[in-house]
């Protein structure tokens, strides 16, 4: 009986320590001055691109990361329906460009799906591969971020 007294108790200062220590965590510290990162979509699941898009402006404006992280959106294969007009990202496109996010398509998807870049939103750039601009960016420090 004694033992399963002390079990029990055990149990229960393990279930009040353990969130009081969880309070204390508040996540990685940004002590760089300055963090890039590239997102790309090779998908047109709207749901994605919702997703993708929210978890770029959640960054831009994640507290630790405010007024020193750099986006870029690179969009290859079916990921094109993010920037075609008839598609309804733009007003979401443009607040994102305008919080300093570059917006690339990759030109290779143009070329080999023969899109008319007048069905695109005119504010894109446009890169020679969406692939190539994810390796370069990579080398050269960014991450990569895959939602």
């Amino acid at each position: 009986m004694k033992k399963l007294f002390k079990f029990t108790l055990v149990i229960i200062a393990l279930l009040l320590i353990k969130p009081v220590m969880a309070q204390n965590f508040k996540g990685a510290e940004a002590t760089k001055a300055h963090y890039k990162a590239i997102y790309y979509l090779n998908s047109n699941d709207p749901a994605k691109i919702k997703a993708t898009l929210r978890n770029m402006d959640n960054a831009m404006d994640d507290a630790r990361l405010k007024g020193k992280i750099e986006l870029e959106l690179v969009v290859f294969g079916d990921g094109t329906a993010t920037f075609m007009k008839e598609n309804p990202y733009e007003e979401t496109l443009l607040a994102l460009q305008k919080k300093g996010v570059i917006l690339s398509q990759c030109n290779n998807t143009i070329r080999e799906r023969q899109i008319d870049t007048a069905t695109l939103f005119p504010f894109i750039n446009y890169v020679p591969s969406g692939n190539g601009e994810i390796i370069i960016r990579q080398q050269e420090g960014w991450a990569a971020v895959h939602p």
